[in-house]
């Protein structure tokens, strides 16, 4: 099985330039991403149950991983919301399947974002993890236009081992993900 194409570039290219640029002793110092966890919110699924397993089975498509329904928490009478009601969907990728997916969100899906300039430096958290939103849903290949019932957007969370947010954004970037430089 060959390696995915960014797992390969992480191993030849980043990996000794992120040891340089840090003076670290070993490469086992050199951050590294640990997981990118995707959610997706689906408000309107209190008035219409079906709405949750479109969006798991959309989510499911754009990872190639199967995506889990998400349950509230606690009730909120004004949203209609009761405890144990599904209202969301969520998938968590690792390994090989996590470098496919951000080698198809940067080079596919975050070019075809209508207006798209670049993403924002402060989505980091302190701890090197990354955070970004995304409005719809569509910018994914992997979902044809013509099925989509509703336009739902997703939170898509890159953690990383990082110390700082220095070393998770000199990581990130070097993956190639779209920074915007001088906000």
């Amino acid at each position: 099985m060959q390696l995915p194409r960014l797992k390969e570039k992480y191993l030849k290219e980043i990996i000794p330039n992120l040891k340089k640029q840090f003076d670290f002793n070993s490469v086992m110092q050199v951050p590294k991403i640990t997981k990118i966890s995707i959610n997706q919110g689906l408000g309107a699924a209190v008035n219409d149950k079906k709405l949750v397993q479109l969006g798991v089975d959309e989510l499911s498509q754009i990872t190639g991983q199967k995506a889990v329904s998400t349950y509230a928490k606690t009730s909120i009478s004004n949203f209609k919301l009761r405890e144990g009601m599904p209202i969301g969907s969520k998938v968590t990728l690792r390994n090989n399947i996590m470098y496919e997916f951000l080698d198809r969100l940067i080079s596919v899906a975050l070019p075809r974002v209508r207006d798209f300039r670049g993403l924002n430096q402060k989505g980091f958290d302190g701890y090197g993890n990354y955070t970004l939103g995304i409005k719809e849903q569509i910018i994914f290949p992997e979902i044809s236009i013509d099925k989509v019932n509703r336009i739902s957007g997703m939170n898509i969370t890159i953690v990383t081992n990082s110390s700082s947010d220095l070393e998770g954004f000199e990581l990130l970037k070097a993956f190639g993900m779209p920074f915007v430089l001088n906000n």
